[in-house]
């Protein structure tokens, strides 16, 4: 398989597959000098990982993580930094009782097809949303390098789920709130109507889907590289990485097309000195180049494709159509989980355009 590496000068290559021995990430281009540890990434690993709450799939999985190279005396080291997860509660009976019974909504059919028969299909193999944790342990670098050099912070929530949107609510709602609630809701009392949706679907043997939304604050202006290296399309290819996503928009987004041009351009003004402007339906990109307001996007994830209910799909060994009710553990939503991995590949991109664009140096500080 090749398309596992991300980014050009601060470069993700993840590998592992759901129920292998260990999942894990290489990061290539970290700056030598940044003070990091294995607990600066669990703890974001601690916000995806399963098993926590109703809500998710009841797989235990502790995911804790092992930095197996590229810090020395607690710091980068400036070589490949590796990371590593080992898989403890895989369970793959099940996936070998539906062998041949392709689930729909998954990539069991195709995968299987392109691959020849050769992929690990146990728990979807490669294409299980358990390689987001991948993307966590390098968006866990990303972040911190991006705090501590820039002052940026990323912060992103459940916007909607199974129709229910967050309404009301401001960015310091969502820094409290956010991982408060099982659902990721910037809104405490949208949360629980969520969470009750989202329990009343798991008992139907269904699944919901919704919308996770990113800010990104402090970001410097001229950030990306147009035009097939613009800061919108790069943020656009990773968000589309993750398994589940089917949408992504910016600023005003698909909402712009019902505006006119002097209901959706941002007009400028002056604010303390600095160039400002009144609105942000731009969401802070501009010709594929940072504009120092807050960058603002939007991430569409679909039903979870693993439900219990009975669904029709083909025995690939008669060549016949047959019912399927998918066994195992299974989330009726992913979106909840999915709220750090946005955070994640949203810090994998910034800090590769900051590298890129010389902000942030190879080596953050000399020892004296």
């Amino acid at each position: 398989m090749t398309g596992n590496i991300v980014g050009e000068r601060f470069v993700l290559v993840s590998f592992g597959e759901s129920h292998g021995k260990a999942i894990g990430a290489v990061v290539d281009g970290c700056p030598a000098g940044l003070e990091l540890s294995e607990s600066d990434i669990q703890t974001d690993l601690d916000l995806r990982k399963p098993g926590q709450s109703i809500v998710t799939t009841q797989r235990k999985e502790g995911d804790v993580v092992e930095i197996l190279s590229g810090t020395f005396r607690g710091r980068t080291t400036g070589a490949p930094l590796a990371m590593m997860i080992r898989n403890q509660d895989q369970d793959s009976r099940a996936y070998e009782a539906i062998l041949n019974t392709p689930r729909p909504g998954h990539a069991d059919l195709t995968a299987t097809t392109k691959y020849g028969g050769f992929n690990d299909y146990r728990g979807g193999g490669r294409f299980s949303g358990r390689i987001t944790a991948t993307f966590v342990m390098g968006g866990a670098v990303a972040k911190k390098l991006l705090k501590e050099q820039l002052g940026i912070e990323i912060i992103a929530y459940t916007l909607e789920l199974g129709g229910l949107r967050s309404e009301g609510f401001t960015l310091d709602d969502a820094r409290k709130n956010r991982y408060a609630n099982e659902v990721r809701s910037p809104d405490p009392k949208t949360a629980e109507e969520m969470k009750k949706k989202v329990i009343e679907m798991r008992g139907k043997g269904d699944s919901l889907g919704g919308v996770v939304e990113c800010v990104a604050l402090n970001l410097p202006v001229g950030l990306g590289e147009p035009v097939f290296g613009s800061l919108d399309s790069d943020l656009a290819r990773i968000a589309l990485s993750i398994p589940a996503v089917k949408g992504v928009d910016f600023g005003s987004g698909f909402a712009s097309v019902t505006k006119t041009g002097t209901q959706n351009n941002d007009l400028y003004r002056m604010k303390d000195g600095k160039i400002t402007s009144e609105t942000n339906n731009a969401g802070g990109i501009l010709g594929g180049l940072s504009n120092g307001m807050p960058l603002t996007y939007r991430i569409a994830f679909k039903p979870a494709s693993s439900i219990a209910a009975k669904q029709r799909t083909i025995d690939t060994s008669k060549k016949e159509e047959v019912d399927l009710v998918v066994p195992g553990r299974h989330d009726p939503t992913v979106v909840p989980r999915a709220v750090p991995v946005v955070e994640s590949v949203t810090a994998l991109v910034l800090a590769d355009h900051a590298m890129r664009g010389g902000f942030i140096p190879p080596v953050l500080k000399a020892l004296d």
